[in-house]
């Protein structure tokens, strides 16, 4: 069985062609792609040639772990799953390319257990589970701390605008948003996004960072609140440090924020389901997949562009 994907062939070189799949399997599903979401993290590193020595890390790859669809064939043992529409975390299907992601492609294999039933009504903005479940994940491992819920996020773009809705989503007072580029400025609902510059405090008990900026560390703990914490959520290509006098006069608790469990895209869809969380207004760029040898250094590139995806309707 073949079919067609996004590989990346090495930094800053991504074809579209046909790849063959490793059979199907008794408990595997075939999911038709729909729609495939472009990160500007951790693809962004891979497309960079950046990212940091990685478990299955190497070319040729084919990316992505943002993608909805629906099941359109399955072994015997996940037969009654034909028809589900689910949400995709990556795959490593492919006889001629590494699956690292491996989600982005027309048609995918994968255990029937790695394909999550979303609501479909969401459409394309369904590729965003998997980062509001991140966003999620991040929250709840320092829910045995007084303060968890973030005050402060670091960055405006989906990442942050998620930590910021689930941060309401789930009770807390509106968090202040830490925006450099104007035009990111706005989108807000409920909460501030504001210049850093602008910002005189210096007391905030849980600080997350969704910008990914590894130099940012030592500014973070000088507005930490004695016995802060600041979470590490963005994915860092530079080697994270920090002075320790100031973390020490400041008690500094620091946390690495891990990739989102089954759990959280559980908690995710009942957020979204029962109207407490919006992904609204995240996607800002659709391309057919087609054109995904532009489509991925506009998401890369472009400061307007929060969110990619790539239609595979088309193909």
């Amino acid at each position: 069985m073949d079919t067609l994907a996004v590989i990346l062939e090495a930094p800053e070189r991504l074809a579209l062609r046909t790849l063959a799949m490793k059979p199907l399997e008794a408990a595997d599903v075939l999911v038709e792609i729909h729609y495939s979401g472009v990160s500007t993290g951790t693809e962004k590193l891979l497309w960079t040639g950046r990212m940091p020595p990685f478990p299955g890390l190497g070319y040729p790859l084919v990316p992505g772990y943002e993608s909805v669809g629906r099941i359109v064939d399955a072994g015997p043992e996940a037969a009654s799953r034909i028809g589900d529409w689910v949400f995709v975390p990556g795959a490593n299907c492919y006889q001629d390319a590494r699956g690292l992601f491996g989600g982005t492609a027309r048609r995918v294999i994968v255990p029937s257990a790695r394909a999550m039933p979303v609501p479909e009504h969401l459409g394309e903005s369904g590729v965003l589970c998997a980062l509001a479940a991140t966003a999620l994940h991040a929250i709840k491992g320092g829910f045995a701390r007084r303060e968890s819920l973030p005050d402060l996020i670091i960055g405006h773009g989906v990442l942050g605008r998620l930590l910021a809705r689930l941060t309401l989503a789930l009770g807390g007072p509106a968090p202040t948003v830490w925006e450099l580029n104007p035009a990111r400025q706005q989108g807000a609902v409920g909460y501030n996004v504001i210049d850093p510059t602008t910002d005189e405090r210096r007391d905030y008990h849980a600080i997350y960072d969704a910008s990914g900026d590894a130099g940012l560390v030592d500014d973070l703990v000088m507005r930490l609140a004695k016995g802060g914490e600041i979470v590490l959520a963005g994915f860092y290509s530079e080697r994270v440090s920090f002075a320790f006098p100031a973390a020490f006069m400041k008690e500094a608790h620091f946390r690495v924020a891990a990739e989102w469990q089954p759990g959280d895209l559980a908690e995710t869809r009942a957020l979204i389901e029962c109207g407490r969380l919006d992904l609204k207004g995240l996607v800002t760029n659709r391309r057919p997949a087609g054109e995904a040898c532009d489509a991925y250094p506009q998401a890369f590139t472009d400061p307007d562009c929060l969110k990619m995806v790539l239609d595979w309707s088309e193909c």
